[in-house]
């Protein structure tokens, strides 16, 4: 049964956090579909996976939920740094809204911390 401190702190930050990475994810899966790039897949599914991580009230995970969010935090980072080494600093538009969204999901991660969730 849910409880107040389960739900404590579900507000505008965390929608915002689901927001933007299920934003993230789904460029990731749906470039991975048109261009074959498997990398792109398990970047989509990493995202999905940590989130789930993040959020979904499994007993065995709950308790690492601070884990999951500098998990989260380094893997957005990481996707960051990786799409500019690989493009060579080359940018695209697509490319760029994705990477604002992933720095606004980090944003958020952080704030949320703050919030002591």
């Amino acid at each position: 049964m849910a409880t107040s401190s389960d739900n404590k702190g579900f507000g505008v930050v965390s929608v915002l956090i689901v927001l933007f990475t299920l934003f993230t994810a789904a460029v990731h899966l749906y470039m991975g579909i048109i261009y074959y790039d498997t990398l792109f897949v398990l970047n989509g599914l990493g995202y999905l996976g940590l989130l789930g991580a993040l959020f979904l009230p499994i007993p065995l995970i709950r308790d690492l939920r601070m884990v999951w969010r500098w998990l989260l935090v380094g893997y957005a980072a990481l996707t960051i740094i990786l799409y500019f080494v690989i493009n060579q600093l080359g940018v695209d538009t697509l490319g760029l809204v994705t990477k604002a969204a992933e720095v606004l999901l980090i944003v958020s991660l952080v704030v949320d911390r703050h919030r002591g969730r």
